[in-house]
């Protein structure tokens, strides 16, 4: 449709544009050109444009990351970590794509996407692992470091990791092809970047905590004085002298953002009246996502699936403009083999037919029927129609007469075994529309009792979708949702918290959901993975904060809040910005696909951390009890220390 002489080479535009040119000096015209291969051969030629973006992003996350680890101590900086935990992603990833490229597994564009992912993943299990490790004594041995290390970070990050493996090993069931690759490959990604990061991450803290217990500097690994003397230059003491830690605790010195969450933003959040200002922000939240639930649209506007510069995107969008009048020509296909000469028969055939007419997005006076024209040429020659050896042996002047005709009917010997008939719709003006004439186009076909009938353009492969992408992201989701909560039941040593880091999962569905509609985000099968990739990705926060939660020592919620916050919410801050980071690289993307993966994305970060820092505290402080005997349990052990 609107088609242009299918592919010209280069010579061919610049000849034309400069015949254009000597015919209209003034203004020369513009020529958009697309054929039926057009979209996939663009698609194709743009599969590996992920990659540079791809190396920007991990510049960006170890920049961000080294920032965040870097300490004013030259023994206790943990950049080299920092650095160490980037490339422990980078190493899942090619490992797992090296694998799976390797046994023949298709790499389709969508996978592209899986690389961030796998980086935000594996940036919060090293937060965690730094922020667990600078908790315990220095002057511990190190392998007791680690194993404390181990004990308080392992087990949630295990928690994120067991789902997510689980979520998108199943989700290789799915309806669309492109979503087994991807999930396949990130359910393979996660898994390396899980075993990278308790092995290949873990021995160079280790290492690293060797070094420390040297008192050595972080760079040269040369002993250096922990003490600051008078004899010593302010650039010997910048540079040269480390080893300091908390002579009350025996740990290192927290970060000062460490101590915002334990000294000010902990005790701040569980006051009475902060939970109930937070319950009213989250209701209203809540209304606000479901309102905007009800207003999001499905469809994808087929330029998107291009590149912004594409000649695709170029001709849809002027077809858009200037030709919405006119949309896609349709062929209707009678499937089988159908008695054309059987007068009964055919009339009941051209009844169905006239169906396609009546919607009032097909436009009645443009039809092609080989039929039709086959009956008036028969008539023109008092041929009898009716009879079958007659209209079989005339059937070959017809298409002397229309060779196009001949492309419409596929002729054996005396059996017709299908044939086709063309209606032109009209009206298409975006991606609703389309759902709205596929629907009404496969509803008329159903219909018809005496020939099997069927609708096609080349078009429609993008427009089927439509049908169950709203299935399949509630099939995706719930799989989520009941992993993650067989998961924390098994792992998380309290049904109750299990159960609301289960609900965190719909809130946070609910909230990115109705936030789509407001950013004008589709819901399509793009969209679709994304979505259910990233909604997988929140399960971290809120099942790091209530594992932190279950597992602290305190006796009253409110200080289990503030001891979990202390521990966790640096971390998670961290990763979050990090993640945010890495990924703002894809809203300067050509590809409409990047830029819907950063939105979509940047959203779930953001209102997964949103409940993993404050919603999620708030309830778990309000739906947990203290019992006596933990609080005298608590108090002994405080007695005890003290005397010591």
């Amino acid at each position: 449709m609107h088609s242009f002489g299918g592919n010209p080479s280069a010579p061919h535009q610049t000849t034309t544009q400069t015949l254009f040119s000597d015919t209209f000096p003034l203004h020369s015209p513009q020529v958009s050109y697309y054929t039926s291969k057009s979209k996939q051969e663009e698609i194709d030629s743009h599969t590996t444009d992920g990659f540079p973006l791809f190396i920007i992003t991990y510049t960006c996350a170890i920049t961000f990351s080294v920032i965040s680890c870097l300490r004013s101590d030259n023994v206790r900086n943990k950049m080299c970590v920092a650095v160490f935990g980037v490339v422990t992603s980078g190493l899942a990833v090619v490992s797992s794509f090296g694998l799976l490229l390797y046994i023949g597994v298709p790499f389709v564009i969508t996978v592209a996407n899986s690389p961030f992912l796998i980086l935000g993943i594996g940036l919060n299990n090293m937060f965690i692992l730094v922020s667990d490790f600078q908790h315990t004594h220095v002057n511990d041995p190190v392998p007791k470091r680690m194993a404390h290390t181990y004990k308080e970070a392992v087990m949630s990050i295990t928690i994120t990791a067991l789902t997510d493996v689980l979520k998108f090993f199943i989700g290789v069931m799915s309806d669309f092809p492109s979503v087994q690759s991807f999930c396949l490959y990130t359910a393979t990604s996660i898994a390396f970047c899980y075993v990278y990061t308790i092995t290949f991450l873990g021995a160079f803290m280790a290492l690293n905590g060797r070094r420390e217990e040297g008192n050595r500097h972080w760079l040269t690994c040369m002993k250096v004085p922990s003490v600051k003397t008078s004899t010593q230059t302010v650039m010997y003491k910048l540079c040269c002298v480390g080893g300091q830690y908390d002579q009350s605790t025996g740990a290192e010195k927290k970060q000062r953002a460490s101590n915002f969450f334990m000294e000010y933003y902990g005790p701040f959040l569980t006051k009475p009246w902060v939970k109930v200002m937070v319950m009213i922000i989250y209701f209203l939240y809540l209304a606000s996502s479901i309102f905007g639930c009800f207003h999001i649209q499905q469809g994808i506007e087929l330029y998107d699936l291009a590149a912004d510069n594409s000649h695709v995107t170029k001709f849809i969008r002027k077809d858009r403009q200037y030709f919405s009048d006119y949309g896609l020509s349709v062929m209707v296909i009678v499937k089988n083999e159908f008695p054309y000469w059987d007068e009964t028969k055919r009339c009941q055939l051209q009844a169905c037919l006239e169906d396609f007419k009546e919607p009032q997005f097909v436009d009645r006076d443009i039809f092609t029927s080989w039929l039709d024209s086959y009956l008036s040429y028969g008539k023109d020659k008092h041929l009898n129609l009716n009879n079958k050896e007659v209209f079989l042996s005339n059937l070959p002047q017809l298409f002397d007469l229309s060779p196009f005709f001949m492309q419409d009917v596929t002729l054996t010997g005396d059996v017709i075994h299908a044939s086709r008939f063309f209606i032109q719709t009209i009206g298409i003006a975006n991606a609703s529309k389309e759902i709205e004439m596929l629907k009404g186009l496969k509803a008329i076909a159903g219909k018809c009792s005496v020939a099997s009938l069927s609708v096609y353009n080349h078009e429609f492969i993008y427009f089927d979708q439509y049908n169950v992408v709203v299935s399949s992201t509630i099939k995706n989701v719930s799989v989520i949702t009941a992993v993650m909560l067989v998961v924390s039941l098994l792992l998380i040593p309290n049904p109750i918290c299990s159960l609301w880091v289960t609900c965190s999962i719909g809130s946070v569905t609910i909230g990115v959901t109705g936030f789509m509609a407001l950013w004008d985000i589709s819901l399509d099968s793009i969209s679709m993975i994304i979505f259910t990739v990233c909604i997988g990705f929140t399960v971290d926060f809120s099942a790091h904060m209530a594992y932190a939660f279950v597992s602290s020592k305190k006796p009253r919620p409110d200080d289990k809040a503030v001891d979990a916050l202390s521990s966790l919410g640096y971390p998670i801050l961290q990763g979050t910005l990090s993640t945010i980071l890495g990924v703002s690289v894809l809203a300067s993307s050509e590809f409409n696909t990047f830029r819907t993966f950063f939105q979509i994305f940047f959203l779930v970060v953001f209102i997964g951390m949103v409940h993993g820092l404050v919603f999620i505290p708030v309830v778990l402080t309000t739906c947990t009890c203290s019992s006596e005997e933990e609080e005298e349990e608590y108090n002994e052990k405080e007695i005890k220390t003290s005397k010591l």
